[in-house]
C-alpha cells in the first residue's frame, strides 16, 4: 500500500509562492497517476491538480490554472505543486493522492491513497 507524505506547506503572503512536495513509499510513484486536492474549513474537499503517470498530461482547477504547476521525478519518487501568485482564498489543507487506474481521473472518489495533509495559509 502506498503511503503518502506532503512536505512544503506554510504561512504566506498573498502574491507569493510555495512549493509542495509529495514522497511516496512502500510502492513505486511511476505506477500511479498523482493528484493534488484541497480542503478548506466548512468546504467540501476539491480538486487541484493531476498528473499522468509519465507526466505528460496535466489538468488543473480553473481556479489555480496558469497560478498552480504539477510535476512530478519518478526517480525520486516525488510529486510537486508549485504554487505562484497565492490568493487569500488558496487557504486551505492541501491532499496528496494516489490512483491506480492508468487514466487520468479528476474526482476525488477516484483516487487510492491520500496523504495526512499539509497546511497552507495565505494572509491578505
Amino acid at each position: 500500500q502506498a503511503q503518502l507524505v506532503e512536505s512544503g506547506g506554510g504561512l504566506v503572503q498573498a502574491g507569493g509562492s510555495l512549493r509542495l512536495s509529495c514522497t511516496t513509499s512502500g510502492r513505486t510513484v511511476s505506477n500511479y497517476v498523482m493528484g493534488w486536492f484541497r480542503q478548506a474549513p466548512g468546504k467540501e474537499r476539491e480538486f487541484v491538480a493531476v498528473i499522468s503517470r509519465t507526466g505528460d498530461t496535466m489538468y488543473y482547477a480553473d481556479s489555480v490554472k496558469d497560478r498552480f504547476t504539477i510535476s512530478r521525478d519518478n526517480a525520486k519518487n516525488t510529486v510537486y505543486l508549485q504554487m505562484n501568485s497565492l490568493k487569500p482564498e488558496d487557504t486551505a489543507v492541501y491532499y496528496c493522492s494516489a490512483d491506480r487506474f492508468p487514466r487520468v481521473r479528476t474526482a476525488a472518489s477516484a483516487f487510492d491513497y491520500w496523504g495526512q495533509g499539509t497546511q497552507v495559509t495565505v494572509s491578505s
